[in-house]
């Protein structure tokens, strides 16, 4: 069974900085995607970033410039770097993955939509104070 688990979660004032950490298990290096999404109490869920199969990497406009994705392959986790944080930074974040055809698409509002997401972690609380 695939197994996503997420760390490195934890409170920061604004302008501060994280790193989010997800660890899959039983899970393959190709051909799939995987990325952050997030939610915030009282609001939908919302993708962050998603690396897909061929290392596309796309970020929700709110992400942009501010957070960075990378992968280590060889122990097959996912990081996600988070600077200048601001206080709608807050949410729980969740660490994703599918099988392809999988992906993510940025759309006019600048939302990132993701598709083909099949794994969930359980997500992890990040907290921006101002």
């Amino acid at each position: 069974q695939v197994q996503l688990v997420e760390s490195g979660g934890g409170s920061v004032q604004a302008g501060g900085s994280l790193r989010l950490s997800c660890s899959a298990s039983r899970f393959p290096r190709s051909s799939s995607c995987m990325g952050w999404v997030r939610q915030a109490p009282g609001k939908e869920r919302e993708g962050v970033v998603f690396i897909d199969s061929g290392g596309i990497t796309a970020y929700s406009d709110s992400a942009k410039g501010r957070f960075t994705a990378s992968k280590d392959n060889a122990e097959n986790t996912l990081y996600l770097q988070m600077d200048s944080l601001k206080p709608e930074d807050t949410a729980m974040y969740y660490c994703a993955a599918g099988w392809a055809p999988c992906g993510a698409v940025v759309v006019g509002s600048g939302a990132l939509t993701y598709y083909g997401i099949r794994y969930w972690g359980k997500g992890i609380l990040v907290t921006i104070s101002s």
